[in-house]
């Protein structure tokens, strides 16, 4: 796909998503980190709910890292993989105590629970670096609309991202297409009746378009 191709999908997008942005709560660079190990599997909703009672009770990496394990579990069993979450952002914490939230992807990774897509997050949200976290809508959209093909990894779909944009504008592509992902283009039943970009869907061509030929 064209880098002209990219950007054009991106403008369709903003004008449908204009007020696109990190749905998820958070004060600080460590309340994202942590917000953002917890969100892998779940929704920004569910997280918000819990992170409200858990950076009431744990407001610091100090806090947290000197918690007990089955407390932290506790105060997480009701998002997705909350037992090995627990671990993560206990572990974080001990290894943040008396530090800054690492500005490099190197240092992020090394880190507990912390892979590609939550470092690139925070580099973007947190620090304004120009960076493509690639979630599952990311991927989904990116795929769905060509931009890459089916069989992709996410690695090549951020580097398809980041090849066809402007760096200035990662960090709103990347909310902007997980807000049409989350929104609009659904895993299930998206919404291909009232989409504007039917025209480059692989999607609407695999179950309408052939259908109608």
């Amino acid at each position: 796909m064209s880098r002209k191709s990219i950007k054009e999908i991106l403008k369709i997008a903003s004008e449908m998503f204009p007020d696109a942005k990190c749905e998820l709560n958070y004060r600080n660079l460590f309340e994202l980190l942590i917000a953002v190990v917890l969100s892998a599997q779940t929704t920004d909703v569910r997280v918000n709910i819990v992170t409200k009672d858990l950076f009431e009770r744990f407001p610091t990496p100090e806090s947290l890292a000197n918690a007990k394990l089955s407390e932290v579990e506790e105060v997480i069993k009701s998002i997705g993989l909350y037992k090995n979450k627990a671990k993560s952002i206990v572990g974080i914490a001990k290894a943040l105590e008396n530090k800054e939230v690492p500005k490099s992807f190197e240092e992020l990774i090394k880190l507990p629970g912390v892979g590609r897509k939550t470092a690139n997050v925070v580099l973007s949200e947190g620090f304004r670096i120009p960076r493509i976290a690639v979630d599952t809508h990311v991927e989904r959209v990116s795929k769905r609309l060509k931009v890459v093909e089916p069989s992709a990894t996410p690695l090549e779909v951020e580097e398809a991202l980041m090849a066809g944009l402007d760096p200035k504008d990662y960090h709103q592509a990347h909310h902007t297409l997980i807000f049409f992902g989350r929104y609009h283009c659904l895993a299930r039943n998206p919404n291909c009746a009232v989409c504007p970009l039917t025209d480059s869907c692989r999607y609407y061509e695999e179950h309408y378009q052939n259908k109608n030929e």
